[in-house]
């Protein structure tokens, strides 16, 4: 008895199912590469750990997710020309839109320490115990400034530069470096003003001479020791700003109280009676920043150069660097997304 044959179309049915089977693309087998070296190409079909494998050896990195704190510092190293290229842009584009340009740079605190020696050195006197008021009160007034400036700057750094932070991939911790490098750059023309009106200061009657001494030297130190002080807290508001940005409204009060609490119009030594008070706000850090830019350009009996502030001052940069760069660290992957 003879098998029973198929028909036709039976056969062709059986020819395009074939067909179609052998059409089935097979998964890739590639292994991970190894040595940052790259598969070959995977196709459709790749799955999803392949793909990330290959990720991982073209230097591609997953976003929104927080990188190690060690790597995370050599990346805000390895853009330093980025951060200094943004900083100098930024101090060269303040005031463009005005007559005096740059020239605002250097009348704003001017400008500030004139009506404070005239009010707080002339009209109601704050300086006792100082032999110089003018030149006590213009020193302080330009280099707290400088804080003032870093801390507004710092918690500006994100939401003034938003677009940046939504659309490129970078350490974010770079805007607020840039911001304090920008402040410091400003700072450089008017020390020197600074530096001239405590010397011509000194050549007016009933003030005692400003001599330039050796002590001149140390300024830039100190200077550099406040820049990382304030480079820690421009890292701290970024990052409570960045949480809450009402605290943005809430800084200005902060740093007027800040501002005579700090000893800028008068010597908390001879103001403030009661001795603790008066040892608590000497050695608070805005106030060690402030002796130690005096001691060196002043000639006052009663801010002699002390070790001791010096080694606060060291303390306090060390401080509020560690503390607002791990901070700011934490909240990385948030930033621009909040």
């Amino acid at each position: 008895m003879s098998a029973p044959t198929r028909s036709s179309g039976q056969a062709s049915q059986v020819k395009t199912t074939a067909a179609s089977t052998d059409a089935i693309p097979v998964r890739p087998t590639a292994a991970a590469p190894e040595n940052g070296a790259l598969p070959a190409p995977l196709g459709p079909f790749a799955e999803s750990e392949q793909m990330r494998a290959v990720a991982v050896a073209s230097g591609l990195r997953q976003m929104g997710v927080r990188p190690p704190v060690g790597e995370y510092v050599r990346s805000v190293w390895a853009r330093r020309a980025f951060i200094r290229t943004l900083g100098s842009a930024k101090a060269y584009a303040r005031n463009q839109g005005s007559y005096l340009g740059q020239l605002w740079s250097v009348l704003n605190p001017l400008l500030n320490s004139i009506v404070y020696v005239v009010i707080f050195g002339v009209i109601v006197p704050t300086t006792r115990g100082v032999n110089n008021g003018i030149a006590f009160i213009v020193v302080g007034v330009f280099i707290y400034r400088f804080f003032e400036s870093s801390v507004s700057a710092g918690a500006n750094s994100l939401k003034g530069n938003l677009n940046l932070v939504r659309s490129v991939h970078f350490p974010r911790a770079s805007l607020p470096v840039s911001t304090t490098l920008t402040e410091l750059t400003t700072l450089g023309p008017a020390l020197a003003v600074m530096c001239a009106i405590a010397w011509l200061s000194g050549l007016l009657p009933e003030m005692e001479e400003v001599p330039i001494t050796w002590r001149l030297l140390l300024l830039p130190v100190a200077i550099g020791l406040m820049f990382v002080f304030n480079m820690g807290c421009a890292f701290l508001v970024a990052r409570w700003v960045a949480i809450t940005p009402d605290l943005n409204n809430v800084i200005p009060f902060v740093l007027r109280f800040v501002f005579y609490g700090s000893g800028v119009l008068f010597s908390i030594e001879h103001i403030v009676k009661y001795p603790v008070i008066s040892h608590v706000l000497a050695y608070q850090p805005v106030a060690v920043f402030l002796n130690l830019t005096r001691s060196t350009v002043l000639d006052e009996p009663s801010i002699p150069l002390d070790w001791t502030m010096w080694v606060a001052g060291a303390v306090w940069a060390v401080l509020a660097l560690g503390i607002g760069f791990l901070a700011f660290w934490r909240g990385e992957e948030r930033y621009g997304r909040e």
